[in-house]
């Protein structure tokens, strides 16, 4: 089973270009007035719209959190703090925001999960 989460937008171009060019997510799809994009086991998509949808947290999952910070030197512009530990959660992380003004969280877990 897949499921696709989908965002309205005023600005596909950047917002994709966002992602594309700095999270690291592929093009998957391309539709008439959305583009899905695929991080790993994660799809989103995009949508030409009259508002832009930025409610909840879009959150990244790396495999460590030297990667972490890998994405926190590329994104450290638009990342509200450094990235820090969440004892509470048992992970590492930061949060930032993409060219609309959406939540995005970028973490590594710091304890074995399984596979997905």
């Amino acid at each position: 089973m897949s499921g696709i989460v989908f965002f309205g937008t005023r600005s596909r171009e950047s917002v994709v270009e966002f992602y594309v060019e700095r999270v690291g997510a592929d093009r998957w799809l391309e539709q008439p007035d959305c583009t899905i994009l695929r991080y790993d086991n994660q799809l989103l998509g995009f949508c030409d719209r009259d508002h832009a949808e930025t409610d909840g947290t879009i959150t990244v999952v790396f495999d460590s959190p030297a990667a972490v910070d890998d994405a926190y030197d590329r994104l450290s512009d638009v990342a509200h703090d450094e990235p820090v530990e969440n004892e509470r959660y048992r992970i590492y992380q930061f949060f930032a925001e993409d060219p609309e003004g959406r939540t995005v969280e970028f973490q590594a877990f710091l304890h074995e999960t399984e596979p997905i």
